[in-house]
């Protein structure tokens, strides 16, 4: 009877070292273990967030979400370990070319293929070897489903979390898409690490948006990432001339982190950009494409959740922060033929750059335009020129 635990214990430590080797076979960078139980303190958290507004134009990201998403046992009731797996897009960085061309920033995440599509079917590939383990009950999420991942991961032992909020690791830093998978194998957990930021705070200052308004507290509302993709109407006036030139995403407080520093560039493959344009786009083609130019050009790629007004948007702002007089033809030709959203923000740009020339695209415009938002932002364009 008293050898039955320490028996249990090594078939358990066994089985859970023989899944690791799983995850690493499927192209996992890292692969840890927690327990099903609830995340109580993450559930918390995130409620106390969502009340304050913190969360404000992720209507998705509700309490009941969080409530369900720190529950296992309510995703997946045979839950009895999860195991949370870390996969790197930290690869090499293309030269920006010095050709005089404007140009745009694009997160790192999104330089290669569309992660949704790799990462979910490296998961779904682990999954399904899961089950010769001897897994009767398997479920999966990435980063659209409800269970709080990065609260996973540090339970997990992946990582810690820096005051950006983002999960850091030894060695591959924060560039990793975190998965989850809930599973009824009795695996052995991982114990979460000690580390921690200690008293760095160079990620709070580096934010231009100021969005990191404390130590591990982001305000959304703020942040360049948000109003770059999910942000699907105007970009708040404040925020424009804070946003420099990225027109998806933002790495700015991952730049800056010493953590960063030391990360290995040995990401997927799939993330590789194939051209220095899918780091740092031309902004004026940018503004020229065509719906289904748009659609041919991101096949297969994150930037397509942008939509081709909201990428248009961005190259409008980021070409307004750029202030050079050649974008103006561009952006008087998006000022007459975008859609309302790009309009506004094209106005918004040539009142940036100022000069004659942006003032008369912006008289002639106030004539044949019958969108009154975009009219405010004409009207506003031309005091800004005018100063």
């Amino acid at each position: 009877m008293t050898t039955l635990p320490a028996a249990f214990a090594a078939d358990a430590m066994a089985l859970t070292r023989q899944v690791k080797a799983l995850a690493k076979s499927c192209g996992f960078h890292l692969a840890g273990v927690t327990s099903a139980d609830d995340f109580v303190e993450t559930e918390r958290v995130i409620a106390e967030r969502v009340q304050a507004g913190l969360l404000d134009g992720l209507p998705w990201y509700s309490e009941s979400r969080a409530r369900r998403g720190c529950k296992p046992r309510i995703l997946l009731p045979q839950a009895q370990s999860i195991i949370s797996l870390g996969l790197s897009y930290n690869v090499p960085s293309p030269p920006v070319p010095e050709d005089g061309v404007m140009r745009g920033r694009i997160s790192r995440y999104a330089w290669g293929r569309d992660y949704h599509k790799v990462f979910e079917q490296k998961v779904k590939a682990f999954t399904k070897l899961l089950a010769d383990t001897g897994a009767r009950q398997t479920k999966f999420y990435v980063d659209y489903g409800p269970m709080p991942d990065r609260a996973v991961a540090q339970r997990a032992g992946l990582g810690w979390f820096g005051k950006n909020t983002n999960l850091l690791t030894t060695g591959l830093g924060s560039w990793l898409f975190l998965a989850e998978v809930l599973t009824d194998l009795s695996l052995v957990p991982d114990r979460p690490l000690k580390k921690n930021c200690g008293k760095c705070t160079a990620c709070i200052p580096a934010c231009p948006t100021n969005a990191i308004i404390a130590p591990y507290v982001v305000d959304n509302r703020r942040c360049i990432s948000y109003h770059t993709i999910e942000n699907r109407g105007p970009i708040p006036r404040e925020m424009r001339p804070l946003m420099g030139d990225w027109v998806f995403g933002c790495d700015i407080c991952q730049d800056v982190c010493p953590v960063n520093e030391q990360a290995k560039a040995t990401g997927d493959g799939a993330f590789t950009p194939k051209d220095a344009e899918a780091a740092s786009p031309d902004l004026i083609a940018i503004l020229a494409l065509s719906e289904a130019e748009f659609e041919s050009r991101f096949r297969g790629s994150a930037v397509r959740r942008a939509k081709r007004a909201g990428l248009q948007r961005n190259a409008c702002v980021a070409l307004g922060n750029l202030r050079d007089t050649r974008a103006i033809p561009a952006l008087t030709h998006a000022l007459h033929e975008g859609e309302s959203l790009v309009r506004g923000h094209a106005a918004w740009a040539l009142g940036r750059i100022g000069g004659d020339a942006a003032m008369k695209a912006l008289r002639q415009a106030v004539k044949g335009e019958d969108d009154s938002w975009v009219c405010e932002e004409i009207a506003f364009a031309l005091r800004e020129a005018k100063a």
